[in-house]
């Protein structure tokens, strides 16, 4: 894989400045949904988790889970209300704040803290 060897090589060292490029990426990823159809806007919202899926199974870290997955609910959020009302778009969103928890859970305390200070509400 491609993927984690550039990791490995490149990035494993430097967990918090890859964190940062990733959440950038997927700031860009949501600017880009396309929010014509409710289904353009689902299809866009998968999408982006696949892609923190793949980055949290290379990085193998319960932070830098936690941190993409709060950075995507924070920006599901910031959708149209009209798209946040949506029962699958919520559920989505409901789903990924339970990720966030498991995440969190297994952390230190202080860890624990920081990460639930930067909850969506």
């Amino acid at each position: 894989n491609k993927e984690l060897l550039t990791f490995l090589l490149f990035e494993e060292e430097n967990l918090e400045n890859y964190i940062d490029n990733m959440k950038q990426e997927i700031d860009e990823l949501f600017l880009e949904i396309n929010s014509s159809h409710i289904y353009y806007i689902k299809k866009g919202l998968r999408k982006i988790l696949r892609l923190i899926n793949k980055i949290t199974r290379i990085t193998a870290s319960k932070i830098a889970e936690a941190e993409l997955l709060i950075c995507y609910c924070n920006n599901v959020q910031r959708l149209p209300a009209s798209v946040t009302k949506n029962k699958q778009v919520l559920k989505i969103y409901e789903n990924q704040l339970g990720k966030i928890e498991k995440a969190v859970a297994g952390l230190h305390p202080d860890l624990q803290y920081d990460l639930r200070q930067k909850l969506p509400l």
